[in-house]
């Protein structure tokens, strides 16, 4: 895709200020990283890092039928969502494959904001459209360009935060959603995050966010907190054992295949729930598992796993090193028969065959969880 056809975040100023490189991300122009991504990663592990995740979708979902709606759109049980309360949930398919994984947070009693993959936006919201259509009681917004989206992950994150509010950060707990007054500007702070690290979630006003992510940085720069990309983001979530759409979830992929089944509800009628119940009832097919390499070599997406005398056992979906331990490391499929812990298989790397163990999920745990 041609760079002037590439679609920018509010903060892009503020990246290529930072010496970003910008790369391609789902047809917007995105830093992959900043110093490096070791540097950034090992930052959000001890520190703090700052991302700019304002290219990813959002869609607001109110009205008096709002929660019936989302409880037929998506999987998760969005009964059991209080009002500031935020969820991981789903949108799938009749075969209960996923259209996208996506966090649904409960704003107000009849308002819902749903953030969905940058790549599967225009997907998704087509989608809701024409699931919605004909149904009084509910109002869909398509919020992309009017509300930025920042993640402030680490372990110091919480105390950095409090530097720039008089409201209780330590009072949230994990996956709160509450309005917030930091840096003197409005915004919607969630606990939550996709890095394997406690930290937050920050919905600002577009045009407010230049003036919010400085005052960020600026507050955690004596700590160590830095700007972070979308290199590092990747890393954090492979080693936390955290799905990412078009490598562990597609159309083909259900939730329950990705281990992910805390997120679906088990019972009631939303799109997909009969493909659901029936591999409730009949087992998967395929199981996604963590792995670490024992022979010298790094996995990535398409490498073919195999069984001791060669024979096809599944797919690597995500592989690197790992940062934070210095391992090779990988997500991918195999036959659930093969599935269970202290495993070993094969991976095909570069024509070798190289052994692989399968080992616990989460790969990483933050100190204390």
């Amino acid at each position: 895709m041609d760079n002037a056809t590439l679609k920018r975040t509010p903060l892009y100023r503020q990246h290529v200020q930072l010496n970003g490189k910008m790369v391609e991300f789902g047809g917007w122009e995105m830093p992959v990283q900043y110093t490096g991504i070791i540097e950034e990663h090992r930052a959000v592990r001890t520190v703090a890092g700052l991302f700019d995740v304002s290219h990813m979708g959002q869609i607001h979902v109110s009205g008096t039928d709002a929660r019936d709606f989302l409880q037929h759109l998506a999987a998760n049980d969005i009964r059991k969502l209080d009002v500031g309360r935020c969820h991981y949930s789903f949108l799938l398919n009749e075969r209960g494959g996923t259209i996208d994984d996506m966090m649904v947070y409960r704003t107000g009693p009849d308002a819902y904001t749903l953030v969905v993959n940058a790549s599967n936006a225009e997907k998704d919201w087509a989608h809701i459209l024409s699931t919605g259509t004909g149904r009084t009681g509910v109002r869909l917004e398509n919020r992309i360009g009017d509300r930025a989206l920042l993640a402030f992950q680490g372990p110091l994150a919480g105390e950095i935060l409090s530097m720039l509010t008089s409201d209780d950060v330590a009072a949230l707990r994990f996956h709160d959603v509450r309005p917030f007054n930091v840096a003197g500007l409005p915004v919607m702070l969630a606990a939550s995050g996709y890095t394997g690290e406690n930290g937050f979630e920050i919905f600002v006003a577009s045009n407010e966010v230049e003036s919010l992510w400085r005052a960020l940085l600026e507050a955690g720069k004596g700590a160590g907190a830095v700007p972070a990309g979308l290199g590092a983001r990747d890393t954090l979530r492979l080693e936390a054992s955290l799905a990412l759409y078009g490598h562990e979830l597609d159309e083909n992929t259900s939730p329950l295949e990705a281990n992910l089944g805390f997120a679906v509800a088990k019972t009631g009628s939303y799109i997909g729930s009969e493909a659901i119940r029936e591999q409730l009832a009949g087992g998967v097919s395929k199981r996604l598992v963590m792995l670490e390499m024992i022979d010298k070599g790094i996995p990535r997406q398409g490498y073919g796993i195999q069984r001791s005398d060669g024979s096809t056992a599944g797919v690597i979906t995500s592989g690197s090193v790992s940062p934070w331990t210095g391992e090779n490391i990988a997500m991918g499929f195999v036959d659930p028969k093969l599935a269970r812990r202290g495993q070993e298989l094969l991976v095909f790397v570069r024509n070798r065959r190289l052994r692989a163990r399968v080992v616990r999920r989460p790969y990483y745990r933050r100190p204390g969880s």
